[in-house]
């Protein structure tokens, strides 16, 4: 346990410079709230909405009154983060699922000045822990524990009972980030339904092996999901080129996927800064 707390408090160090400047750098304009809360109610004057006006105090007074509504600030951030067993593969010095933490610990946090909730689904082929959205650092902080200290009950991937759960659990529109390497497939109709309430973002991680085999000769090579092992003779060309290209048509499948459904797409390799990646991507959304 105490192990587990200086890694907490180490990524918490980390991320929290990057955050502030995530947070002033987009965060708290890239999204925007729930929708239109009720505010107050005050008489009709000329020019305003007749649909808002409010019966039941005008026949109360005897004078017209409307409704009127501001924007509902709170978010829920959902933070749905695939730990199958191809999450757990790295060559540069971190997993993939390592990566996704530090993300998580960044979105979470900058959830958290931001005074919104956040919450968190780990996920294979099944979903294995949920922590339901809340506030406050305590809780952003036990969502890093649980990332940290992820132990799988199984390896495979299936993004739509993921989907499918979160869409069960969450009864207001919220901001659901995906993080995944997205190697599952047949979540696209699951995926069309959690975008058209929710705003939804898929985090892309991945490996430079992955799409690069090196020029080795015969290489014995495993499924991480699958347990499947193969011969790969590295030295041909040809097999190299099949190799890279299966990995672009899975990358372009899902984000074709994210685009199709009205939502966003970003792809982060586990060597390149992700923090560069997510403040450009939340500076351009706070333009829009």
């Amino acid at each position: 346990m105490e192990e587990l707390i200086k890694k907490v408090r180490k990524i918490e160090i980390k991320t929290r410079r990057i955050t502030r400047n995530l947070f002033t750098g987009g965060y708290h304009s890239a999204f925007k709230g729930r929708g239109m809360s009720f505010s107050e109610v005050r008489q009709y004057q000329f020019g305003d909405d007749v649909r808002d006006i409010d019966w039941n105090v005008t026949a109360r007074t005897g004078e017209p009154h409307i409704k009127i509504f501001e924007e509902e600030r709170e978010l829920t951030v959902m933070l749905m983060v695939d730990i199958s067993g191809s999450a757990f593969f790295g060559t540069t010095g971190q997993w993939k699922q390592e990566l996704l933490t530090e993300i998580c610990a960044l979105l979470a946090f900058s959830a958290d000045s931001n005074n919104d909730k956040v919450g968190l689904l780990l996920f294979s082929d099944q979903p294995e822990l949920f922590i339901a959205p809340k506030k406050g650092r305590q809780h952003t902080l036990r969502i890093i524990r649980e990332l940290l200290n992820v132990q799988p009950a199984d390896r495979g991937t299936d993004l739509s009972a993921a989907i499918q759960f979160v869409r069960n659990v969450l009864k207001k529109k919220s901001v659901c980030f995906v993080l995944s390497d997205f190697q599952g497939n047949g979540y696209e109709a699951a995926l069309r339904i959690l975008a058209q309430k929710h705003d939804s973002v898929g985090i892309h991680c991945w490996d430079p092996r992955e799409r690069e085999l090196p020029n080795v000769g015969l290489l014995q090579v495993k499924d991480a999901e699958t347990g499947h092992t193969t011969w790969l003779d590295t030295s041909n060309p040809l097999v190299r080129n099949d190799y890279a290209r299966r990995f672009d048509d899975t990358r372009a499948a899902a984000q074709s996927a994210f685009r199709s459904a009205g939502a966003d797409f970003l792809s982060l390799q586990t060597s390149e800064s992700y923090a560069s990646v997510l403040l450009h991507f939340f500076e351009n959304r706070a333009k829009k």
